[in-house]
């Protein structure tokens, strides 16, 4: 069975949620031995889980659930967009609470049929996105109480972040690089949660006239000329240094990389839109502006 959470917006502080086709009971459960057995997917729905108190009711979660660190005691059960159903379905979940765009859909379609159920979190990388999602998990799980003093203060966060965004008059223009593969920028467009966090940290997206995540060309990154250069932090293959930037060919001409302006942050923190939104936004204006003044 698959719900997928819709919202009524009522401003920032306050989302009415909807379910299509059957709703979840809003009553928190009267007992413990009530209580599902839950696999998450996806690093904000993960973090939110947590945050409500219900990690003794997670029995999985997939590859990008990496925070909090206890969560990584938990089974493995794959990558959010690679799915095995077989690996799903083998640590016996009664629900599965999961970020928009798992898959595969031959995959989604087996965990359906096997009758567990399946509900998939709204995915709005904007501050109203972050209360939606964190309402859906709490209504998912049966914890409207917890779910309403955890929105009201990641709601504080957000406030704080909007409002020192809007103080800002000179906004520096920021560009989020997702890859380098064969060497061309892979970088994040109008509508990605890359945009949404720049936004909210009081930059531009330096990136337009796409939407999402897609290739540039050389001509295209010079002329976006970013301030900054922001990136995830990782490591292996897809690992990007600041030496990478510096000596790529359209990259190393723009005004961040002449002035060694290049941040790295935590990917599932700057993009996952959950509980640390705010803490990002602020890691986020610090390096776009503290130096600076």
């Amino acid at each position: 069975m698959r719900l997928t959470v819709t919202t009524l917006h009522l401003g920032l502080g306050a989302g009415l949620l909807a379910v299509g086709l059957m709703a979840l009971p809003l009553a928190p459960r009267a007992q413990a031995v009530d209580a599902p057995r839950v696999v998450t997917l996806g690093g904000a729905v993960t973090e939110i889980a947590v945050a409500l108190g219900a990690e003794d009711q997670l029995i999985a979660r997939d590859s990008t659930s990496t925070y909090p660190a206890s969560v990584m005691d938990l089974p493995d059960v794959g990558y959010v967009r690679a799915l095995s159903p077989e690996g799903v379905l083998s640590v016996a979940p009664d629900l599965i609470l999961s970020e928009q765009g798992a898959g595969p859909a031959e995959a989604i379609a087996v965990l359906e049929a096997a009758g567990v159920e399946f509900v998939t979190m709204p995915d709005d990388p904007t501050p109203q996105g972050v209360l939606d999602k964190i309402d859906a998990v709490a209504m998912a799980l049966r914890l409207p109480a917890e779910g309403a003093a955890l929105k009201t203060e990641v709601a504080a966060g957000l406030d704080a972040a909007q409002a020192r965004a809007d103080t800002v008059t000179d906004r520096q223009r920021v560009l989020f690089v997702l890859s380098l593969q064969g060497g061309r920028v892979m970088a994040g467009g109008e509508g990605s949660s890359a945009e949404g966090i720049i936004t909210l940290a009081g930059g531009v997206n330096a990136a337009t006239g796409f939407q999402g995540y897609k290739q540039m060309t050389d001509e295209a990154v010079i002329a976006a000329a970013p301030d900054l250069i922001l990136m995830m932090d990782r490591e292996g293959d897809l690992s990007i240094t600041a030496e990478d930037v510096q000596a790529h060919p359209a990259l190393g001409l723009t005004p961040a990389a002449e002035k060694g302006r290049i941040v790295r942050m935590n990917g599932m923190l700057l993009l996952g839109f959950g509980p640390r939104t705010p803490e990002a936004a602020t890691a986020l204006y610090d390096a776009l502006y503290q130096a600076e003044g």
